[in-house]
C-alpha cells in the first residue's frame, strides 16, 4: 500500500478552506450558528424561577400568621397577592393563571404556637407543570423553615443536620447546561459539515473530477475532513468562552485535557458525518440526517435534559449508544469539578472505543464508495 502525499492532502485542505471561506451559507453554519445556539439555549434552559404569584389566605389574621405572611412578601420567589381571597377560589385563580400558588394559614395558627402545638399551614400549589411545582414546594418549604426557625432559635433538636453544596454553591442553571450545549454544538456542526461537504460534491458532480485525479480516496477524506475537525475545535472553544463569558461559568480542570479529549469527541462527530455522506446524495439530505443522528438524541437521550436514571430501562441502554452522554459527564467534570484522567477514564474507554469502531467503519465504507 503506497503511503499516502502530505503534499496532496494539504492542497485538499486548502482547496476546502478556500471554499468555506468564500460560501456565505458554510461560514455562517460554522461561525454564527454556534453563537446564536449558545445565546438563546443558554438563556432559554433555566429551571429557575422568580415572582411566582401567590395568593394569601389568613383566617387568623395574629401577629404571628401576619410575620408569616410577611416572610412570603419579603422573599424575592414569590409574587405577593394581599388581596382577599377565599379557598373555593384558588382554583379559578389557578384555572385563570392568576396565581401559581396559594397560602393558607388556619384560625387557631397563633394559639397553637403559643402553646407550643404543631400549626399546619397550607400551602395549595398549581400542578398542571410537574416541575414547577415540585420548585414552588421547595421554595415554599424554605420560607416556612426559615420562620420556624427565627422563631424557635433555641428550639432542642436531637440532631442536626449542615448542608454544604459543592462546585456550584448557588446551584446556577447555567453551570449545568452550558456545557451540555457545547457538546451538542460541536457533535452537530462537525458531523453536519462533514456530511454536507462531500455531498456539494456529490451534488455539484465535481467528485468524479477529483477522482479522475492523482489524489487516491484516503487523501480526499483525509484532505476533505481535516479544516472541518479544525473549525468544530475552533466552535467548541468559542462556544467554551462565550460560556464562561456571559454565563460565569468556571472552568477547574486542565486546559489539555479538555482539548485532548474534545478532540476524541469531535473524530466520533467526524465519522458520524462520513456515514451520513455515504448515504446522502444532496446536501438537503444530509442536513436532515446529521440533525436526526446529533440533535435530537443529544437533546432527549445524553442527559442534556432528562436525567438518564429517571428514563425507562430500555431507553437507558439506548443512551449507551449516544456520544455526548459520555462527553458531557467529561466537559462536566473538567470544568466544574476539575477532575482528571483518573476520574474520567470510565467515560473515555467507552468514547474511545465507539470512535474507533465507527472512524474505522465510516472510513472503509466510504473508500469503497469512492472506488466503486
Amino acid at each position: 500500500m503506497k503511503r499516502a502525499s502530505f503534499g496532496r492532502i494539504a492542497a485538499l485542505a486548502r482547496k476546502e478552506l478556500l471554499h468555506i471561506w468564500k460560501d456565505p451559507r458554510t461560514l455562517g453554519i460554522v461561525f454564527l450558528l454556534p453563537t446564536i445556539q449558545l445565546i438563546l439555549f443558554g438563556y432559554a434552559f433555566n429551571m429557575e424561577i422568580g415572582e411566582i404569584p401567590l395568593v394569601v389566605i389568613d383566617h387568623d389574621r395574629s401577629v404571628d400568621s401576619r410575620l408569616l405572611v410577611e416572610r412570603f412578601a419579603g422573599s424575592d420567589l414569590f409574587s405577593f397577592d394581599a388581596r382577599e381571597a377565599a379557598v373555593d377560589d384558588i382554583a379559578d385563580r389557578f384555572r385563570a393563571r392568576t396565581a401559581r400558588a396559594a397560602l393558607v394559614v388556619p384560625h387557631d395558627f397563633q394559639r397553637r404556637l403559643g402553646r407550643g402545638m404543631t400549626a399546619e399551614v397550607q400551602v395549595v400549589i398549581d400542578a398542571a407543570d410537574p416541575n414547577t411545582a415540585e420548585l414552588v414546594r421547595n421554595y415554599a418549604g424554605r420560607v416556612i423553615a426559615a420562620f420556624d426557625a427565627d422563631r424557635r432559635p433555641r428550639a432542642v433538636s436531637p440532631f442536626e443536620t449542615r448542608t454544604a453544596v459543592l462546585f456550584n454553591a448557588n446551584l446556577e442553571s447555567a453551570f449545568f447546561f452550558v456545557p451540555g450545549i457545547v457538546a451538542m454544538i460541536m457533535v452537530m456542526i462537525c458531523a453536519l459539515l462533514t456530511s454536507i461537504t462531500i455531498a456539494r460534491e456529490k451534488e455539484t458532480g465535481t467528485m468524479e473530477q477529483i477522482l479522475v485525479s492523482p489524489v487516491r480516496p484516503r487523501e480526499i477524506i483525509l484532505g476533505k475532513v481535516l479544516p472541518y475537525i479544525f473549525l468544530a475545535f475552533l466552535d467548541g472553544l468559542v462556544v467554551l468562552l462565550l460560556g464562561i463569558l456571559l454565563f460565569d461559568v468556571p472552568f477547574r480542570g486542565s486546559v489539555w485535557l479538555m482539548a485532548a479529549l474534545s478532540t476524541l469527541y469531535l473524530l466520533t462527530a467526524l465519522s458520524l458525518g462520513l456515514m451520513i455522506s455515504t448515504r446522502a446524495r444532496t446536501q438537503q439530505v444530509a442536513i436532515m440526517l446529521a440533525l436526526t443522528a446529533t440533535l435530537l438524541p443529544t437533546i432527549m437521550l445524553s442527559g442534556l435534559m432528562f436525567p438518564i436514571d429517571s428514563m425507562p430501562r430500555p431507553l437507558q441502554f439506548v443512551t449507551y449508544l449516544v456520544p455526548a452522554r459520555y462527553y458531557l459527564l467529561i466537559i462536566r467534570g473538567i470544568m466544574l469539578k476539575g477532575s482528571g484522567i483518573a476520574h474520567l477514564w470510565r467515560e473515555v474507554a467507552p468514547l474511545a472505543v465507539m470512535t474507533t469502531v465507527l472512524l474505522a467503519f465510516s472510513v472503509r465504507r466510504f473508500g469503497l464508495r469512492l472506488e466503486r
